[in-house]
């Protein structure tokens, strides 16, 4: 009798456990499904999402804090990877939104990118392969100071800059985060003004959020195939360099890549997208992530800058936030699955890869050349 007890008991405690994890998985993915992916979401309803993404497919998403802001707040991502049964390295996919705080579609495009791959994976037998092969890294929201300004008041609402204080010399609050990485920092297409939108900061990677992209993914250049950095508004995608004198070894194939992105992005909702480096379709700047990936040997480097041609630029309706997240994730994954193609199927990592000693060396030469004019 009192064995019988006891059994019974034991049975009873290990159902309710096993009903408590069951529950708390189900929870968690009724929850990510339930999340609203064509509205803006504050920063601490991203921050929710992003711990039930985790929690209800942990065979697929995992969570690091990999750096922290001015204001003291987390920088979190999300790795989307499985187990590779072939015991290959895994390589790594980069992608982050949210480096500009008023780009409100950028981080939607982030939340979007994960729920595709989160409720497709298991369906689909190229992505299933890909995610064997790569890890593939997301950051919703790089300048989380930022954009959580934004969402104070309608008069922050454009804000664009990270939220560190004023420099001893000027009055303004914030640094352009895509003006402080150490690619030709401070060369051209930026501002020493405090108060100036592109203000690129006292020094090359002055602010903790740049230098946490910058120390986190330089900590896996040798495995990183492609970085995507996610902007708006102008419908371009934008490959390196941001400086006029300065081309990417792999120029031409960047080019090919882009416009075949470009191309699957115009088959979605028949938006155009053009492809060029920042001086020949937009403007000059130096000190951009995009440029410091690729100069760091990163094969692959991309920004997107999202919707629209200038009707909303940064104020994007909700009502473009699907359609906009649709082309995008078309481009994003053509882009993903040609670096995977080359780097898995050729068994060699993409012909552009430049050594990490190749590397400092050609930074030295444009570095010697941007200063004096000559090539050394």
């Amino acid at each position: 009798m009192e064995k019988t007890f006891w059994i019974r008991g034991l049975f009873l405690l290990i159902s309710s456990s096993v009903l408590e994890t069951s529950n708390s998985l189900v929870e968690g993915s009724e929850s990510t499904q339930s999340y609203d992916y064509t509205k803006y979401h504050r920063m601490d309803e991203i921050s929710r999402w992003m711990e039930d993404v985790e929690r209800g497919n942990p065979e697929l998403v995992s969570s690091a804090v990999y750096g922290r802001t001015y204001e003291g707040r987390n920088i979190t991502l999300l790795k989307l990877g499985l187990g590779n049964p072939e015991g290959k390295e895994k390589k790594v996919i980069w992608v982050d939104c949210g480096i500009h705080a008023r780009e409100w579609i950028a981080p939607a495009f982030c939340q979007w990118f994960v729920k595709e791959i989160v409720q497709s994976y298991k369906t689909n037998k190229k992505l299933e392969q890909m995610l064997q092969n790569v890890d593939v890294y997301v950051t919703p929201v790089v300048n989380v100071d930022g954009y959580i300004f934004t969402w104070a008041n309608d008069s922050t609402r454009l804000w664009r800059k990270s939220r560190s204080t004023p420099p001893p010399d000027g009055s303004c609050y914030g640094v352009d985060l895509n003006r402080n990485f150490n690619a030709n920092w401070g060369t051209v297409g930026v501002s020493f003004d405090s108060c100036n939108n592109t203000y690129c900061g006292k020094s090359a990677r002055s602010e903790p959020e740049a230098q946490a992209v910058m120390d986190f993914v330089g900590g896996m250049v040798n495995r990183t195939l492609c970085f995507l950095t996610i902007h708006s508004a102008g419908q371009l995608i934008l490959l390196p360099y941001g400086h006029p004198e300065i081309s990417a070894p792999n120029y031409d194939e960047l080019v090919s890549v882009g416009e075949a992105a470009a191309a699957e992005m115009k088959k979605i909702h028949g938006m155009g997208y053009t492809v060029g480096t920042s001086p020949q379709i937009l403007y000059p700047n130096s000190g951009s992530s995009r440029d410091w990936a690729r100069l760091i040997g990163i094969p692959f480097s991309y920004t997107f800058e999202l919707r629209d041609k200038g009707e909303f630029s940064h104020l994007l309706p909700e009502e473009q936030i699907q359609p906009a997240c649709e082309e995008a994730y078309a481009g994003a994954l053509s882009i993903i699955t040609y670096v995977h193609d080359k780097a898995f199927n050729s068994g060699t990592l993409p012909n552009a890869a430049v050594s990490g000693v190749a590397m400092m060396i050609w930074s030295t030469i444009m570095a010697v050349y941007l200063t004096t004019g000559v090539l050394v």
